[in-house]
């Protein structure tokens, strides 16, 4: 256990800061804990970071004492529309590295415009559940490689949350459907319904892009959802990304909301 006072412009009782574990502090003000910072590896090895206090001083000094202990780079995502979170943590010299927008996507096939769409020749849609894990992985794999060799996945990507294994990108095969040729996968969408239904992925490998096989996914996927009683999924889009964006909106999606992801 790590214990630091910071007493410059306090009352006689001090703030303390203590780390109570491997990469998680407390700020203590007579025993009683008014804040909490921790640090944790993401999937793709990069070191998030994050601090929930009541008060800016409380805030500034849990920070000192994170990064004083902390290697560089840092992370850390906020909701661009809690300003007083993302000038503490501006404050600790952090910058926007990436922004993304949350979209709310209806699942109507009636409002969407995807009732009659369908996969293109030679292509058919495997529901999420019944796809080959062997030939998952492959296109999973061959996507993430395309993108990394281009605009690099992590890069131009959703922030994943998910808590990959080391090694292994799918965690639960059940949660994608994929389109299918008759020797290979070609996209994936990946959809999570655990507290509200949420699109994490949708990728087509790139020499079979502008077929329509993303539209044909998301139909699918969305129409899924509608028969299941959900009226709206979200998904995330990278800023930079026009394409998805497009996409989404010409289904009738709307942005409400965008997250930043910081970096010192």
């Amino acid at each position: 256990m790590n214990t630091k006072p910071f007493s410059s412009g306090l009352r006689e009782n001090a703030v303390m800061i203590t780390r109570v574990a491997d990469r998680q502090w407390h700020a203590l003000d007579d025993d009683l804990v008014v804040g909490r910072g921790y640090a944790e590896h993401r999937s793709d090895g990069r070191l998030f970071v994050g601090i929930d206090a009541w008060h800016d001083a409380t805030f500034d000094r849990l920070a000192e004492a994170m990064l004083a202990e902390l290697p560089v780079p840092l992370y850390t995502v906020v909701d661009e529309a809690d300003a007083e979170l993302t000038a503490g943590w501006r404050r600790a010299g952090f910058t926007v590295r990436r922004r993304e927008w949350e979209y709310v996507v209806p699942t109507d096939p009636r409002v969407t415009g995807l009732e009659a769409v369908l996969p293109p020749s030679g292509v058919t849609i495997v529901p999420a559940g019944q796809a080959d894990e062997s030939l998952l992985r492959a296109v999973d794999r061959a996507i993430r490689d395309e993108v990394e060799a281009t605009a690099g996945w992590w890069q131009s990507m959703p922030a994943e949350v998910i808590p990959f294994p080391e090694g292994d990108t799918i965690v639960d095969p059940s949660k994608y459907a994929v389109a299918a040729a008759p020797d290979r996968y070609l996209g994936l969408i990946r959809v999570v319904t655990a507290i509200r239904p949420r699109i994490g992925l949708v990728a087509v490998r790139a020499g079979e892009q502008r077929r329509g096989i993303a539209r044909a996914l998301l139909a699918h996927a969305l129409g899924t959802l509608h028969r299941s009683g959900f009226a709206e999924a979200w998904t995330e889009v990278h800023e930079s990304n026009r394409a998805a964006s497009t996409l989404l909106e010409g289904i009738g999606a709307r942005p409400m909301s965008s997250n930043l992801e910081l970096v010192r």
